[in-house]
């Protein structure tokens, strides 16, 4: 068995059992890749996918483990590469994030503005997405970290780091009803067509939990995953905005924005890397300027404990800065 061997697995593994498209992805041949793959089969004595004629059809059971098995060596031989890198020059290296829209638009810049003056040499690699598509590229190791809120289940081969707390607030053009109705309620809002935040395939929101609770439905007109798209159509009059309070910016000066903290859970961004994975000096940095309670102690007592419950443990007293 040669490390080469799992490196074309997890390649045919993570391109859809596509074996071209494995092969364009190692810079090699299809041929070459379907002769390690059958040596691989023929030295552990079963057979690691299903065939119809010269297809890929699936993964047998056998085979997942032997993939899971193999993607964790992967990991590891790249942490060792990476501890070679971190030895031999520190400032230098690449970074690679999954995040969602609002935290790539409204909390990053600084950060990595920051970031950037500290490692010029380092190369950031931004990505966005919803949580399941940031779950994606954690689970085809497209990313070294990603910052996210909520649905931790998504995540369980990460080390969760809690960073902040943030509230949702409802935006309205000026002249809109509810501009200056006062405290704002759910009830109240019931009553009018809703733009939010695009909801999560994996259960109910947070904002329809709360509307249910007392008894409402709410009237969800449009969701979008990006906060400008929803203060676009905002602003054409199709309904109220809810966003995070950190959407909210200076050049929102034909909005208004009402605190709906009162009605709505706070939610809590984490910061999150795999177990296991080498952390370079950098990614420390990078953690501390989007959390400063994130310093290296922490993160290490962390990154070792054994289950999520631990990981909590360590923050319990730690009070979480509010965006």
């Amino acid at each position: 068995m040669k490390l080469h061997q799992l490196r074309y697995l997890a390649a045919v593994a993570q391109s859809g059992l596509n074996i071209t498209a494995a092969a364009q992805k190692l810079h090699t041949s299809q041929p070459g890749v379907s002769k390690q793959i059958k040596l691989l089969e023929d030295e552990l004595g079963f057979q690691i996918f299903v065939r119809e004629g010269r297809n890929l059809t699936r993964i047998t059971p056998a085979g997942q483990q032997v993939i899971d098995r193999a993607l964790r060596i992967l990991q590891e031989a790249q942490s060792i590469k990476d501890l070679s890198t971190e030895l031999r020059d520190e400032g230098r290296g690449s970074l690679s994030i999954g995040t969602t829209h609002t935290q790539a638009r409204y909390v990053l810049p600084d950060v990595i503005r920051q970031f950037r003056g500290k490692y010029p040499n380092v190369r950031l690699n931004l990505h966005q997405g919803t949580s399941e598509q940031i779950a994606e590229m954690v689970a085809h190791d497209r990313i070294d970290c990603a910052i996210a809120t909520g649905s931790h289940h998504l995540f369980g081969d990460l080390t969760l780091l809690p960073c902040y707390h943030w509230h949702r607030t409802a935006v309205v053009p000026k002249d809109h009803p509810l501009a200056n109705s006062g405290r704002l309620s759910l009830k109240t809002l019931a009553t009018y067509p809703i733009i939010t935040y695009t909801f999560s395939f994996a259960g109910p929101s947070s904002l329809q939990e709360a509307f249910a609770k007392s008894g409402l439905t709410p009237n969800v007109a449009i969701t979008a995953r990006d906060a400008d798209v929803i203060k676009t159509y905002v602003r054409l009059g199709l309904g109220v905005g809810i966003v995070a309070h950190m959407a909210i910016d200076q050049d929102d000066t034909d909005l208004r924005a009402i605190d709906a903290s009162h009605i709505f859970p706070a939610h809590t961004t984490w910061l999150g890397f795999r177990r296991g994975t080498l952390l370079r000096k950098y990614m420390y940095e990078f953690a501390q300027l989007l959390a400063p309670h994130l310093d290296r102690r922490l993160i290490d007592r962390a990154h070792r404990a054994a289950t999520p419950e631990e990981v909590t443990e360590l923050f319990e007293g730690i009070e979480l800065p509010v965006r």
